[in-house]
């Protein structure tokens, strides 16, 4: 900071002297003409009429308190009322001890006692005084945005944290302000009044805040405003909402520029000030382009479920290679005979976590098949199945088909037959010993094409199933137009099936366009010795389900493979 920038260059300084007396404005300008340019007024009117006319100029105001026509408090309440004028620094001149207080909260930087009998002290002070206040705008200019006035975003956070410390006990909001599709109002109406409307938020925002609540409040970037302020209710934020789109209508015209809230209530201190207003942010982005609300706040839940996605994507390259996703089987029973008999098995996938423990498949493979990871878990279950079928073949002398899922995404897969018949090669297996599981909802999609992928599968000899039939995607006219081999009921059908006469009558149904088709049926959440009767009684091939067994790890199957080979 340079200290002498006062006096540096070859113009002086200057400085307003106010008082009513004569003798008194004529020994202060004979002390500091000599380093300053002095001008004189002789009462808190005209004093005004200077300062406003001279306020980019003016770098210090001397100013007597008790003076006719407009006293000197009221000069220093109409600078203080005014952002230009407040900046320019006050030192207040009087012979009364006692109104030194109340000049120093009226605004003014210092006071001299009359009479003026220390020339040097006096020049010292007047000296002093200048280099503060111009250091004060040095700093002002790197940390206040130089288009609205508010802060910065780097002395925003450091302010945050002051008031923070300040008053511990308070319960703070982070807010995110942003004006929907600002660009297009600067490309529509011009930089200028694009220019105009930052500022009167900036204006109306700091009003607001000053109003309803304690805090700061800076422009985070070109139209969004951060704001960080004491807790309000939501009937707080509909109020300042409403008053900063009113405010806004008088300047454009209309109501057309949408301002979006994002708010993260009583924001957690234990966490990092740019993390609570990244979650104030992520609120606020939430409703984009949703023209139906206005307001948003941050949900603490749905971001610990972002938190614990992008986890598991980070953790699935080392959880395929320390093997934390583990295969288990549920074994399918034909029942078609007098005795139930294992006719194979459907691979399902377990995730072991180290530190969260078992991971629901419902939290993973949706996730995954979103961004695209499903295609690499599905190829570590289909070589994962495989070696555990030939596994079982060496040491029990008992083949067990197994059928693995096929995702939407692997049907697209240029490489699934080659994949997937290499697969079978590598562990000496044979396409009736590998079934492939296809979504229903992926014959709904594009079945046209996958109708070629399937054709071509099935020409390999794979035996394909259609699974989940009757969860949202159904048309029984898809079974008499797609190629499959086994029908695979959804839990949705069997689920009543013993307690609700038309469930059992649409499941009777399907059963018999099965039959007329030649396609097997295999009905999947079995739980209740009922619902296996009656399953049987319709004519259901296969079932799967709690009823014989949860889905077990493969060391749990020595018993189910013992009696398989006894049988």
């Amino acid at each position: 900071m340079n200290r002498g920038l006062a006096f540096t260059g070859n113009r002086k300084r200057q400085v307003l002297v106010v008082d009513d007396e004569h003798i008194n404005r004529e020994m202060l300008g004979h002390i500091i003409r000599q380093k300053y340019e002095v001008i004189f007024a002789g009462n808190g009117e005209e004093a005004m009429e200077i300062i406003r006319e001279n306020r980019k100029k003016l770098s210090l105001v001397m100013l007597d308190l008790l003076m006719p026509v407009m006293d000197g408090f009221q000069v220093l309440k109409e600078m203080q009322e005014d952002p230009e004028l407040k900046a320019i620094p006050v030192i207040v001149l009087t012979s009364e001890k006692e109104a030194e207080v109340d000049s120093l909260k009226l605004g003014a930087a210092d006071f001299i006692t009359k009479p003026y009998d220390m020339p040097e002290v006096i020049l010292a002070r007047v000296r002093r005084i200048i280099e503060l206040s111009e250091d004060r705008l040095i700093i002002e200019a790197t940390e206040r945005d130089h288009l609205t006035g508010l802060y910065t975003k780097e002395f925003f956070y450091q302010y945050a944290g002051q008031l923070e410390r300040y008053y511990p006990d308070w319960e703070m909001d982070a807010v995110a302000i942003d004006v929907e599709h600002f660009h297009l109002l600067n490309e529509l109406q011009g930089r200028e009044f694009g220019d105009r409307v930052l500022k009167e938020i900036a204006r109306t925002v700091n009003h607001l805040i000053s109003t309803e609540a304690d805090g700061y409040a800076c422009r985070y970037e070109a139209d969004m405003y951060y704001v960080y302020c004491t807790h309000m209710d939501e009937d707080g934020y509909e109020r300042m909402h409403a008053e900063l789109i009113e405010a806004l209508v008088k300047i454009t015209k209309n109501n057309r520029i949408r301002v979006r809230f994002g708010i993260y209530p009583k924001a957690d201190r234990n966490i990092e000030m740019e993390r609570r207003f990244d979650r104030a942010k992520q609120a606020c982005d939430s409703i984009r382009n949703n023209y139906a609300i206005s307001m948003a706040y941050y949900d603490t839940e749905t971001y610990e479920k972002e938190l614990f996605a992008e986890r598991l994507i980070g953790d699935f390259e080392e959880a395929m290679q320390q093997g934390h996703l583990v295969v288990y089987y549920q074994p399918k029973y034909e029942i078609s005979g007098d005795e139930p008999k294992l006719a194979s098995a459907e691979a399902l996938i377990r995730w072991i976590h180290p530190e969260f423990g078992m991971v629901s498949p419902e939290a993973f493979i949706p996730l995954f098949e979103t961004n695209g990871l499903i295609q690499q878990l599905d190829l570590y279950v289909w070589k994962q199945a495989a070696a555990q079928i030939a596994k079982w073949k060496k040491e029990y002398g008992v083949t067990v088909p197994v059928s693995v899922n096929v995702s939407r995404m692997d049907m697209y897969d240029p490489n699934l037959q080659t994949n997937l018949l290499q697969i079978l090669r590598e562990n000496g297996l044979s396409s009736e010993e590998y079934l492939l599981e296809v979504t229903e909802s992926a014959y709904a999609e594009d079945s046209r094409q996958l109708i070629e992928v399937v054709d071509k599968l099935r020409s390999k000899g794979f035996r394909v199933e259609m699974d989940d039939f009757g969860s949202g995607y159904s048309s029984l006219n898809m079974l008499t137009t797609l190629p499959i081999d086994v029908l695979k009921l959804d839990m949705v059908f069997v689920k009543n099936v013993h307690t609700d006469e038309k469930a059992l009558r649409l499941v009777e149904l399907i059963m018999e366009i099965a039959r007329y088709l030649g396609v097997t049926v295999v009905a999947e959440g079995v739980e209740y010795v009922e619902q296996y009767e009656l399953l049987k009684k319709c004519g259901c091939d296969v079932i799967q389900g709690y009823y014989f067994s949860k889905p077990l790890p493969p060391e749990e199957w020595a018993s189910i493979l013992i009696k398989e080979k006894a049988r």
